[in-house]
């Protein structure tokens, strides 16, 4: 195991105790905050995410966009994700990871992402997973045109400084139940 792994995997596992205690707490004002957010992306693409375990679930933001709205599909390991269409009715299958996909859909280009994530810094990094699929997304999205991506999640998921690595892609804008985080300007020995 890496220094880098094992950093990691430790920030993980912080995280992820910090996000079942806030799960428990219920979350508050964050879909309020959220749908603000959206509000200047009204008509855009919208790619939001169907919250497993103790994720913060986007559902009412998600719902309430005036836009085409989908949720991720993973296509295959070490793939960029893909978007299906989304509405609350949709019939949903299970996709991998325990994550629910509507079951048809067209496939749809996000000009916006709400992005789940473990864990989160100031600096607009984001601990996923580890399987790097928001990473590969977001690198290929952003290669193509503007895109927006916005972190969701509870204020306790944030640490000082998330390990990166230099394939790993910010955010623009992180989202808690106590409000917006316009991440710091970028640094240049980032680590």
């Amino acid at each position: 195991m890496t220094d880098l792994t094992a950093r990691k995997a430790a920030a993980r596992k912080t995280a992820f105790g910090a996000r079942k205690s806030a799960f428990a707490a219920g979350q508050g004002a964050a879909c309020a905050h959220l749908l603000a957010a959206l509000m200047r992306f009204e008509g855009a693409a919208l790619a939001g995410y169907l919250p497993i375990r103790t994720e913060i679930d986007p559902r009412p933001a998600m719902a309430a966009h005036r836009g085409a709205v989908g949720v991720p599909v993973i296509a295959g390991e070490g793939l960029p994700l893909t978007f299906r269409a989304w509405t609350p009715e949709a019939p949903l299958i299970p996709g991998p990871f325990g994550a629910l996909v509507p079951e048809t859909g067209a496939e749809i280009t996000p000009r916006v992402l709400i992005v789940p994530l473990v864990a989160f810094d100031r600096r607009g990094f984001r601990l996923g997973y580890g399987g790097g699929f928001y990473d590969r997304t977001l690198e290929r999205l952003r290669a193509a045109g503007p895109v927006t991506a916005i972190g969701f999640a509870f204020a306790a998921q944030e640490l000082d400084t998330v390990p990166t690595e230099p394939t790993d892609q910010p955010l623009d804008l992180i989202v808690t139940e106590a409000g917006p985080i316009l991440p710091l300007p970028p640094d240049p020995g980032r680590g």
